[in-house]
């Protein structure tokens, strides 16, 4: 059966510092520039939440878009919008929350609710210039 990609748009705010506790400060600032401000900064993201499988003969859809967007909002949007990462977080209260990351994270929250038969992606954009897509 051929297979079809349904995506819904999220955005969200979200303070946040990359810092390595393992560096030294200078080290930290030298690698991190602007980001390792000790007093955090913020970035507006744009999700794109990719599901991927075969049509359901009853229904016509991949996923239903009502839940996709309820389970966005669930597990990403209430957990990390308005929220500082480093702080305000158990996900990245030990880990660096770079785009990567977060990607990675956000990845595996959604990834967990959903069928096996569906496939899963994510872009996440830090900046209108700069993302990352989990799984590549």
């Amino acid at each position: 059966m051929e297979k079809v990609a349904i995506v819904r748009c999220e955005h969200f705010n979200a303070a946040h510092r990359l810092h390595n506790k393992h560096w030294s400060e200078e080290k930290n600032k030298s690698i991190f520039g602007k980001c390792n401000n000790p007093n955090y900064h913020g970035h507006n993201y744009d999700l794109e939440v990719k599901v991927i499988g075969t049509v359901d003969p009853h229904t016509g859809y991949v996923i239903d878009t009502k839940i996709l967007s309820d389970l966005i909002k669930e597990r990403v949007l209430d957990r990390f919008d308005h929220k500082n990462l480093n702080l305000d977080t158990e996900e990245f209260r030990e880990l660096n929350p770079t785009a990567e990351n977060m990607a990675m994270v956000i990845y595996k929250l959604l990834r967990s609710e959903l069928q096996e038969r569906l496939e899963l992606k994510v872009k996440l954009f830090e900046t209108p210039r700069n993302y990352v897509e989990y799984p590549y």
